[in-house]
């Protein structure tokens, strides 16, 4: 396979909801960068997303006519996806209808990353290919401390701020949590050496795994944590979890409206406009 029928074997799919539980109306979010300027959170992301050099195409998934509105407004492909999709790998799963049967690897951007660099998505891409028998990967950066204060933060003030990952000698997931996990003694050096491993919610996915997941049955754990991806785990569908070192900048989600003020500090000290 050459490196341009691989790049087009890729499709980027962002899922993006309007009626987030916790922050309705995210997607449109108005997010200032270095001169001020504000765009929307789901262009920001789209934006991160179309510098990946590994993949194809890029796509905003979605069932809301204001977000594809949006969309559409700044030049995204927009894939119309049910209502009924529960998650974001539901939403991605959905949109293999609207891809060319060539798409055998599909990335789960997440709406709400607009910080993740294009290197980490790169970086699965690279195992996938290298890898064909992987059925799921994921990514996870090791918690600076500031990193690492914003969860427990969170966490004190009963925000859900991240996702945290323990994962076993191979490199695959144990468990995903909301918790910061594992716990770290207070005062401990562990605090200033971090070992938490902070999820990023980027995902990359074959084909059959996504249909896998849409016949699999919901597991009592997805519900508790509210986190999509558990449902691989009991089910037993392994999932590679791909380390890679802090970028120099807090990965922060926009997970709830506390995350904007640092998040436009990170994109105003990276000079993004």
């Amino acid at each position: 396979m050459t490196a341009s029928s691989a790049s087009s074997a890729v499709s980027i799919i962002i899922p993006a909801r309007f009626q987030s539980t916790r922050y309705p109306g995210k997607p449109l979010a108005p997010i200032r960068g270095a001169t001020g300027v504000a765009k929307p959170l789901i262009q920001r992301s789209y934006e991160a997303a179309c510098a990946v050099a590994g993949a194809g195409s890029v796509h905003v998934a979605t069932d809301d006519s204001q977000v594809a509105a949006a969309a559409g407004a700044f030049g995204a492909s927009v894939i119309m996806t049910p209502e009924s999709c529960a998650n974001g790998t539901e939403r991605v799963a959905a949109a293999l209808a609207g891809l060319p049967d060539i798409t055998e690897i599909l990335i789960n951007f997440q709406g709400d990353a607009l910080l993740t660099p294009p290197a980490f998505v790169d970086a699965l891409i690279a195992h996938m290919t290298a890898h064909p028998e992987c059925p799921v990967s994921t990514v996870a950066v090791r918690c600076t401390p500031t990193a690492y204060q914003h969860l427990l933060a969170d966490q004190a003030a009963g925000r859900s701020g991240g996702t945290t990952v323990v994962v076993d000698a191979l490199g695959r997931a144990l468990y995903f949590s909301k918790r910061v996990i594992p716990f770290i003694a207070p005062g401990s050096h562990a605090e200033i050496d971090c070992p938490v491993l902070m999820h990023l919610g980027l995902y990359a996915y074959r084909r059959p795994a996504l249909r896998a997941y849409q016949a699999a049955a919901p597991s009592p754990a997805e519900g508790h944590e509210g986190l999509e991806q558990l449902r691989f785990l009991h089910h037993g569908v392994p999932m590679t979890v791909i380390t890679c070192d802090p970028p120099g900048w807090d990965v922060i989600e926009l997970n709830n409206p506390t995350d904007m003020a640092p998040i436009e500090a990170i994109l105003a000290a990276r000079d993004m406009i």
